[in-house]
């Protein structure tokens, strides 16, 4: 969505500058603004520049288009590249991951609004951003065990610091989101309702070069409001309850205890996902609470990419989400039983080429 009228350069993404204002626009809304490797070396460019520019105090990054964000990263790309060993997925994954890190440690106050779907590689690009705006139409979402993979971008890192376990469900079920449940996962800062979306920015291109990080959240809750409820306020208890334990079948059998029907949807829910990817993001959401920061937790993400690009579920999803569409991924193992812990711990082998460093 475009909040303003300055003229913005490029193909895939926009940028470009009002007073103190860097702007970053993704910009391939008909598949709803997903990453591709060009689009992850342009927005690096662009921080560069705004970086070593002093005249920019903020950055701002939004999405171009009415649908959304970002949806994620382009998975097509991923199916393909991957399944015939060549190297821009590895490539694709190495630079986003680095790219979410620096957004993480970015010196200058970076602000992204996310209207409608945010997901993926769009809380990659959003979850770690210094300023975090959610609006009547976000709808977060981390889907990846539908399609044989698991939360990445540095979501681990942030799944595994929400309260209790809202970030385990996330994580898990891959159930969109709306505003309310987004800031209270942590995922989000505030609430802008979109008519004020704007207004908000021509404010932020009002400030002066000197801004710093208080100024921009003086402007921004000038304009937020409280956010509509969602679902985790009515059913935290349930959650935290049956998604503390440290094993996928034990939660299972927590949910099934439940006479409840928010229970039933979520184990429903599970049992669509593939059994591998489960326990694989329940282990790297359990090692992302004990991680001292954002960048072990990629680092970890990345080691686990090596593996996932190996792996059967990761195509089959893409599959069945994709290429033919059929909602019907047929898993291998196709049971839970049948995922031993040595299919967990292959995702953990340290590859020769660490992240960062």
């Amino acid at each position: 969505m475009r909040y303003l009228t300055t003229d913005l350069v490029g193909e895939e993404v926009l940028t470009g500058r009002t007073g103190a204002l860097g702007l970053i626009a993704l910009n391939r809304p008909r598949v709803i603004n997903s990453l591709s490797l060009n689009m992850v070396r342009q927005i690096e460019t662009a921080l560069d520049g705004f970086e070593a520019d002093r005249s920019i105090a903020v950055v701002l990054v939004t999405g171009e288009g009415e649908r959304g964000f970002c949806a994620g990263g382009d998975i097509r790309v991923l199916y393909e590249s991957g399944r015939s060993g060549d190297p821009e997925a590895a490539d694709f994954l190495r630079e986003e991951y680095r790219l979410n890190g620096r957004i993480g440690r970015y010196p200058k106050p970076y602000v992204v609004i996310m209207d409608g779907i945010t997901m993926g590689g769009g809380v990659g690009l959003s979850g770690h951003a210094s300023h975090r705006i959610a609006t009547d139409t976000t709808k977060l979402a981390m889907p990846e065990t539908g399609i044989g993979f698991f939360p990445d971008v540095g979501a681990t890192w942030l799944l595994s610091h929400t309260p209790g376990e809202l970030g385990t469900y996330m994580g898990l079920t891959g159930e969109p989101i709306g505003p309310g449940d987004a800031i209270a996962a942590g995922f989000a800062d505030c609430f802008v309702p979109s008519a004020n979306l704007t207004t908000l920015a021509e404010r932020l291109a009002a400030l002066p070069v000197g801004a710093d990080a208080k100024a921009v959240s003086d402007v921004i809750e000038t304009f937020a409001t409280p956010a509509p409820q969602g679902q985790f306020a009515a059913n935290r208890a349930l959650i935290d309850r049956c998604f503390a334990f440290d094993t996928v079948e034990k939660i299972f059998a927590a949910l099934d205890a439940e006479d409840n029907d928010f229970a039933a949807k979520a184990k429903a829910t599970m049992l669509t996902k593939s059994p591998t990817s489960l326990k694989v993001t329940l282990a790297l959401l359990r090692a992302g609470r004990t991680s001292p920061d954002l960048e072990t937790c990629l680092a970890r993400e990345f080691t686990a990419t090596a593996q996932i690009l190996k792996t059967p579920d990761f195509y089959e999803g893409i599959r069945a989400a994709i290429i033919d569409k059929d909602r019907n991924p047929q898993w291998s193992p196709a049971r839970l039983d049948d995922v031993g812990p040595d299919i967990v711990e292959a995702f953990f082998q340290p590859r020769p080429q660490p992240l960062f460093g």
